[in-house]
């Protein structure tokens, strides 16, 4: 039975995907070796690499803008280090924004390179919400933020006007919602959530805001050297980079970001209607911050944890397990996830609810 698959990262991706993945595994586009082993120069693969980096501007709106995309190594993990050491001025300064696990890892790499300034932080709320009184340093050298974040299923609704150049990491929601991506110099985002297989990390860049820090830059960290090499400086994530370009072929022919908006706007709604209708449970998130990509929530009664997880396992559902941060449960409802998954979740919280209620007639 296939699975109603609620991982939040490495997670699910279309069937479609799969398959010509799998396809291309044994052999890849009819040339008698398998994508795992072709070289990264060949003229094949540099199609892929051609068209991946292509199809993510175009997809984000940003033709003929100055924008370029390139498919990196490391994770968000390593951007971190990256977007200081590009962006951030000898004897300058960086704003953040703290609103998760993965904005106070940010944080913490940026301050090995200079001053940086958190603007604001929800971390003593244990991240339930969205920090949004706070003001920007005009001096700053960028803005950093994180617009959606997995751990604790909050997502930023709008984004500060500021004179400054504007870092976001999409990781868990890029390519999910219609955003004025221009409004971003630089944009970055590991494969494995909404865009492909682990192993490789997408970064749009406003080349303008490139060349300015006056740091020597080892030539593996530095965005204009792979710029110039067409995300070819080293070795790419061959595998991960293809089921990248399928995943973005796959959403345009759903429509783009403006069509699958909807489709996770209806599942995210299905969700958080019987979280909130339903007296079992209590989402953990302030709610005009909820992600529409990570629902988190509680049981009221932790004493109906074992039956509940009993039953959203038969049902075929996997992954919904809560991070430790937050405990309780995580349904992360990526591109890929269909509405029937959601219908399939919601149906179980339901039948607890009919299962409690008659174990508490029955003990009346």
């Amino acid at each position: 039975m296939k699975k109603h698959n609620y991982s939040a990262g490495p997670c699910i991706l279309p069937q479609e995907v799969f398959e010509k993945s799998a396809q291309a595994v044994l052999d890849f586009n009819n040339s008698g070796l398998s994508i795992l082993e072709i070289s990264h120069r060949s003229k094949d693969f540099v199609a892929v690499m051609d068209e991946a980096r292509a199809l993510a501007i175009e997809l984000l709106g940003l033709e003929g803008k100055g924008y370029q995309a390139l498919f990196l190594q490391g994770g968000a993990s390593l951007e971190f280090l990256m977007v200081p050491y590009n962006l951030m001025k000898v004897d300058g300064k960086a704003a953040y924004l703290d609103s998760g696990t993965w904005a106070n890892n940010a944080i913490k790499e940026a301050k090995l390179f200079g001053e940086t300034i958190v603007v604001a932080s929800s971390k003593a709320e244990n991240y339930n919400h969205i920090p949004t009184e706070y003001t920007i340093p005009t001096d700053a050298n960028y803005f950093h933020c994180t617009s959606n974040n997995t751990i604790f299923g909050t997502q930023m609704k709008s984004f500060p006007i500021t004179n400054v150049p504007v870092v976001c990491d999409m990781s868990s929601d890029i390519f999910s919602r219609t955003l004025d991506f221009s409004k971003f110099d630089l944009i970055y985002a590991g494969a494995q959530k909404n865009m492909g297989a682990a192993g490789t990390t997408l970064v749009v860049v406003k080349e303008e805001i490139l060349g300015k820090s006056g740091r020597t830059i080892p030539s593996i960290l530095d965005y204009e050297k792979h710029i110039k090499a067409e995300s070819m400086y080293n070795t790419p994530a061959v595998f991960a980079v293809y089921t990248c370009l399928l995943t973005l072929q796959w959403l345009k022919k759903q429509g783009g970001i403006a069509a699958i908006e909807k489709i996770n706007d209806a599942k995210a709604n299905l969700l958080y209607n019987e979280i909130d209708r339903n007296p079992l449970f209590i989402g953990t998130a302030v709610t005009k911050d909820r992600s529409s990509m990570n629902a988190t929530f509680l049981l009221v009664d932790e004493k109906n944890q074992e039956t509940f997880d009993k039953m959203w396992k038969d049902a075929g559902i996997s992954g919904l397990a809560g991070h430790r941060s937050v405990g309780g449960y995580r349904a992360s409802m990526y591109n890929a996830l269909p509405l029937e998954s959601v219908q399939v979740l919601v149906d179980v919280m339901k039948e607890l609810e009919e299962v409690v209620s008659v174990q508490s007639q029955l003990a009346e």
